[in-house]
């Protein structure tokens, strides 16, 4: 039977949002009616919406409004080549530096929300995110691309990255994890898809400028929604998490960037870590690296107009949040490393055709790669946390910040790589060719990852 505090159920009254409670996740399952809800003893059965998933839709709006940065760099290449005559490299090299710093920045976040809370982390993010896109419009010099894009940008959007959803999602869900998480993945797709099309549009008819204040609109029209809604934990609120038990909110854990540090050093000595951590940077490589950041100019350099291939790059956004959703569903129910072993040599598969369907216009067959990719874009996501949490425990939230570091990092490899490809040999082809293989050893590597129960790399308590 759920515990609660003593003061919950007299306090639960005085709160519209505190008597949030859930409905049993177990029904017809067999399980325990009160094991699941977070309600307490004597309560029974509500109908009421536990508290968590208010928190949850809170996260997806907010990841949302954020993702608004994650749709321009592909959109920049062109207009700033023109206008300040840089070469794709240069620009690709301030990508590379924001992804970078997207992925290196997630694990000191996650931490940062165990010892300042994840509204003031999230909230300082926001405004950081807004600040590096607003100076953008006022530069002439290629450094500072790298500073105010690369540098501010990249360290804002990685404290807003995937730990921040791994760490609602450990706070606030037992029960539900996996299909919680691919909610919560899929909000950056849709922020994708909400923006994309505005941000091409923008670029098109009025330049790249217009378009970089419409980003830093978005993230600071956020900061209010996350500071007024948002909790840090649902002892906040007198509740037990959606599916478990109460837990009283732990003290502030002091030396954040020490313990993000340490967990990695601990992690690092496992072999499963590197597994996740490998494999992640490939999908990294083979998403933000090269898909979203080079496909809309490989697109142009085969004639199609660039408001054509960002809506493509929407439609991709349209069926992430379908796979991601779903993904998580099968996370919850199936083998965390078999599904990511589908899911890579899959996506390697659709790369290797991709060089064939370039075109002036869309064809049905570029139709059909955009939708089996959309399906397969961040699906890994969810079964990743999985085989995270399933491994390193209370860590995972830092843990997968690591692993999402290693994505970043080998998808700003590829944003830099890719530019100086196509500098090099007038053509993407080489960059889908390496990359459909690479994600064929992706595949691989998640097979060889070991299930827990067998040689458990649980971490201890840090």
């Amino acid at each position: 039977m759920t515990q609660t505090t003593p003061s919950s159920s007299s306090s639960s009254s005085s709160s519209s949002f505190s008597s949030f409670r859930a409905p049993d996740p177990g029904s017809g399952s067999g399980s325990d009616p009160g094991s699941d809800t977070g309600i307490g003893p004597g309560s029974g059965r509500s109908a009421r919406v536990h508290r968590a998933w208010f928190v949850a839709v809170v996260t997806f709006v907010t990841i949302i409004g954020a993702a608004a940065f994650a749709s321009l760099p592909g959109l920049l290449i062109e207009p700033l080549h023109e206008e300040f005559d840089w070469s794709r490299a240069t620009i690709g090299l301030a990508v590379s530096v924001n992804l970078a710093l997207y992925g290196l920045t997630a694990p000191f976040a996650a931490a940062l929300m165990d010892r300042f809370g994840i509204r003031k982390v999230v909230a300082l993010a926001l405004t950081v995110i807004a600040l590096g896109s607003l100076l953008t419009v006022w530069m002439t010099a290629a450094w500072q691309l790298v500073l105010f894009w690369g540098v501010l940008v990249g360290l804002g959007s990685g404290s807003m990255a995937l730990a921040f959803a791994a760490t609602v999602t450990n706070r606030w869900f037992v029960a539900r994890r996996g299909l919680v998480t691919g909610i919560l993945t899929a909000a950056g797709a849709s922020g994708q898809l909400v923006f994309l099309p505005l941000l091409s549009w923008l670029v098109e008819h009025h330049g790249w400028r217009p378009a970089a204040i419409t980003v830093a609109l978005a993230a600071i029209a956020v900061v209010p929604f996350v500071w007024l809604l948002l909790r840090d934990h649902p002892a906040d609120v007198r509740l037990a998490p959606y599916g478990g038990e109460f837990v009283p909110k732990p003290a502030p854990v002091p030396g954040a960037a020490r313990r993000a540090v340490t967990v990695l050093f601990r992690a690092a000595r496992t072999g499963p870590f590197w597994l996740l951590a490998g494999s992640f940077a490939i999908c990294g490589a083979s998403t933000n690296g090269l898909v979203k950041t080079h496909f809309v100019p490989a697109a142009h350099d085969h004639g199609m107009p660039v408001t054509a291939a960002a809506g493509l790059l929407a439609v991709i956004g349209v069926f992430d949040v379908v796979g991601t959703i779903a993904s998580g569903w099968f996370t919850d129910r199936f083998e965390a490393r078999r599904l990511l072993a589908v899911y890579y040599a899959l996506r390697g598969v659709s790369l290797l055709f991709l060089p064939m369907l370039l075109a002036p216009s869309v064809q049905p067959p570029m139709l059909f790669f955009i939708v089996f990719y959309g399906l397969d874009w961040v699906a890994t996501v969810p079964p990743t946390i999985a085989l995270c949490r399933q491994h390193y425990g209370a860590d995972s939230a830092i843990v997968f910040g690591w692993v999402l570091a290693s994505h970043q990092v080998g998808a700003g490899v590829v944003a830099f790589a890719g530019g100086l490809a196509r500098d090099a040999f007038g053509s993407y082809d080489v960059v889908w060719y390496a990359s459909g293989a690479l994600c064929a050893v992706a595949a691989l590597m998640a097979l060889v990852i070991r299930g827990r129960g067998a040689g458990s790399t649980e971490l201890p308590a840090v």
